[in-house]
């Protein structure tokens, strides 16, 4: 008879299966009416579940006491059997202060809620990681250190969510160096795999390539910090990085206190091209992660032929696929659902989040990064690639798997 002394720990689960489909879009009620009804019902997206029979005092006796003592001793006498013991092996905690959550800003713990707890369904649904929401009430960054640091007895691995920059590059930087579980900062680094993912496929259909290609970059937060630091470790020479005031290059004077821009200073705009439109010309590659409405068709006609647009702006991009195309553009995406070639992050973390945890990986280095972006873009075959299909959907079931596999092939 199998043993019934198995692991024991609640583990996380959408409250109803993805096959009921809440959103009725043909009803009367909107899409903000809709999803504030589905909250208040269930009271959420998350729920706890068992792993093993409760049912009379046999069952208790060794999910809990006296049965349980055992398994104490036993980790007490070796912490590294915690995760053989327990499901903190596939437990991520989702960090949030709030700071910058996509499309609403600084709205705080409370309101982050909602946001790191959909982040929980998503981990659970397509990596079947268990996820918890920690919504920290401090914007402190030594305080935000101090707390995640604590919580590695807790939890496999953490997952930084919708904290601003600069301070979220402090925070993971110093987390990763005194933390012996994996630190993951999707903002930052779940962009950057899915726009990698999604260059790839765009240069191998219009024939560009990553050594000679001009990419613009708009937008100078952790999004595009990670993008611009993965292109370029990947293999892009010619690269520039727009902030709020312009092209960033070595020598520009406002940013003197802002380390983060010196650094990425040093590995673009060689040319030091001082004005966002200058840079535009004779560009291959636009990225946006920054405002609604940036560019217009004659900003992209001062691109190279073929241009590539990844306007990712939420929930209005740089510009409209439909006005990028007049302006020349080949190959259009987004971050919206409502468009081919969405750029979503659910392509990348709960695969390497999955493959991570199993492979007992501690650091997710760009190595790591760069195979879960050609797995996320191997998916694709050479034959079916298309100015509109250049990237899988999130709903592609091969998606998550790939990326785990591809991880866990990087220790191998």
């Amino acid at each position: 008879m199998e043993s019934r002394v198995y692991r024991f720990f609640v583990s996380l689960r959408m409250t109803l299966p993805l096959k009921s489909r809440i959103f009725n879009l043909k009803s009367n009620m909107d899409i903000k009416e809709q999803s504030l009804k589905l909250h208040l019902d269930h009271k959420g997206k998350m729920a706890t579940c068992l792993t093993v029979p409760l049912e009379n005092k046999e069952d208790l006796s060794l999910a809990y006491t006296p049965g349980v003592a055992a398994v104490c001793e036993t980790i007490a006498a070796d912490k590294t059997k915690l995760n053989d013991y327990t499901n903190r092996g596939n437990l991520v905690a989702i960090v949030t202060d709030g700071s910058a959550v996509l499309g609403l800003g600084n709205i705080g713990p409370e309101g982050a809620y909602p946001v790191m707890e959909g982040k929980a369904a998503l981990f659970k649904k397509f990596g079947g990681v268990d996820a918890i929401s920690i919504c920290l009430n401090t914007q402190d960054p030594q305080e935000i250190i101090k707390i995640v640091k604590s919580l590695e007895p807790t939890f496999g691995g953490i997952n930084l969510e919708d904290i601003s920059a600069p301070r979220c590059f402090e925070i993971e930087e110093t987390l990763i160096k005194e933390m012996n579980i994996p630190i993951f900062h999707d903002d930052q680094h779940g962009t950057a795999i899915v726009v990698l993912a999604g260059l790839i496929n765009a240069l191998k259909l219009t024939g560009k390539n990553k050594e000679t290609a001009k990419v613009v970059l708009s937008g100078a937060g952790a999004a595009g910090m990670a993008i611009t630091k993965l292109l370029f470790n990947y293999g892009f020479k010619n690269i520039i990085l727009n902030d709020s005031k312009g092209p960033i290059y070595v020598g520009r004077e406002d940013f003197a206190d802002n380390l983060y821009k010196q650094k990425i200073a040093e590995i673009t705009n060689l040319e030091k091209i001082n004005n966002f439109k200058d840079s535009l010309k004779g560009a291959d590659i636009f990225i946006g992660v920054s405002k609604a409405n940036l560019l217009t068709a004659d900003d992209i006609k001062l691109m190279n032929e073929q241009s590539i647009i990844f306007a990712m702006a939420n929930p209005v991009p740089e510009i409209m696929p439909e006005e990028a195309k007049k302006g020349g553009a080949f190959v259009v995406a987004t971050g919206r659902s409502d468009f081919s070639n969405q750029i979503n992050n659910v392509l990348a973390f709960p695969g390497l989040f999955r493959g991570v945890l199993d492979a007992k990986i501690l650091k997710i280095t760009d190595q790591i990064k760069i195979a879960a972006a050609e797995a996320l873009a191997n998916l694709i075959a050479d034959s079916e690639i298309s100015p509109d299909y250049i990237i899988p959907n999130p709903f592609d079931e091969r998606v998550a798997k790939a990326v785990s596999e591809a991880v866990k092939q990087t220790v191998q």
